[in-house]
């Protein structure tokens, strides 16, 4: 296996702002914050102010934002709280696999289809909880018109701090990894009107069960902080080399769907498939070469079934590789990952 000389999987290590950070982090949060003790004061300070950072960047009230130790769980928490039990639940066919769970669990939902380009063209129920996707993960999609419903859900999983939320919004869920904090921590917020109640067995008032680390909250704000800066900066970095990559594809391989529309979409992330081509075979051909990447035609173990998101959208699911763009990106990488893709996709062919 060759060394990795480009990385464009999805995954990122922590961000150094939050790394060089993490000694001293965890050598402070070791009491309960909610004690009275002055070292448990300190890090009450420290929790309050990583909170605030962490709101003021996604566009929430810190006494909104609610810290979960399994992100996950927030799928749960955000859209079972909303719902009555004779409420229609409306989610999308490029939603997570967590939200069509939960959809399925149900016995009032419906999955709204999606256009080529990944836009719901079904009509939303006034009445209705509705799961709205912010950005899609897997091809960069962003939805056209605001959502409208009774109740929404916001997924910023695959967003992040890139996109706002939307004006009328109820929950919503974001995960730390988006912007290079740490694994393991994630964050709930839910709106003071949106009539939300707690869906899990309790005594109090907490909106989530357990704790979180106090540790990993103030790396996650670190991480953001920096992340946000360094985004500032390389936004229009970043849409270049989707354009560049784009393009380089277009006019040197035939036979190929992009996932990806050319707008509305995130930048950073680029979707297509090769006809004639095994994903998992490509991925690993490239990896060969010292390139990661992601494929969305790589069977999930689960139900051995290829994307759902490509298939609602009616694209090629076999050859399918997933780029993400990252602010470290150079353009040496961008040039050795075009070379690597137009000679694996040829020798794959033959």
């Amino acid at each position: 296996m060759a060394l990795i000389t480009g990385w464009f999987s999805s995954e990122t290590p922590l961000h150094p702002a939050a790394k060089m950070a993490i000694p001293p982090i965890f050598e402070q949060s070791w009491p309960g914050f909610s004690k009275l003790s002055p070292e448990a004061r300190g890090l009450a300070i420290l929790r309050n102010e990583a909170l605030a950072t962490i709101a003021g960047h996604l566009g929430v009230e810190p006494e909104w934002l609610h810290v979960l130790g399994e992100t996950n769980l927030g799928f749960y928490l955000g859209i079972q709280g909303l719902l009555s039990p004779a409420q229609l639940l409306q989610v999308s066919a490029i939603d997570r696999q967590e939200i069509l769970a939960i959809a399925d669990s149900q016995s009032h939902s419906e999955i709204l289809s999606v256009s080529p380009e990944g836009q719901i063209r079904q009509s939303v129920n006034q009445d209705a909880v509705l799961a709205w996707q912010l950005g899609n993960g897997e091809t960069g999609v962003v939805q056209q018109s605001a959502p409208t419903a009774k109740a929404i859900f916001v997924d910023a999983t695959a967003t992040g701090a890139r996109l706002s939320l939307p004006e009328k919004w109820s929950t919503a869920l974001w995960d730390s990894r988006n912007w290079a904090g740490p694994e393991g921590i994630g964050f709930l917020a839910v709106h003071p009107n949106s009539g939300w109640r707690n869906p899990l067995p309790h005594n109090d008032n907490r909106t989530v069960p357990g704790g979180s680390s106090t540790g990993l909250l103030i790396a996650s704000a670190l991480a953001i902080d920096s992340w946000v800066a360094d985004e500032k900066i390389q936004a229009e970095m970043i849409l270049q080399v989707h354009r560049r990559i784009r393009g380089y594809i277009s006019e040197r391989i035939s036979d190929v769907d992009f996932a990806t529309p050319e707008n509305p979409a995130m930048p950073h992330l680029l979707s297509m498939s090769f006809l004639y081509v095994d994903g998992e075979q490509l991925l690993n051909a490239l990896l060969a070469k010292g390139f990661a990447i992601d494929s969305g035609s790589a069977c999930n173990a689960a139900n051995l079934e290829p994307s759902h998101v490509l298939a609602a959208m009616g694209k090629l699911t076999q050859g399918n590789i997933r780029l993400t763009i990252h602010h470290a990106v150079t353009p040496e990488e961008v040039d050795g990952l075009l070379v690597a893709i137009e000679e694996c996709v040829a020798e794959l062919r033959d």
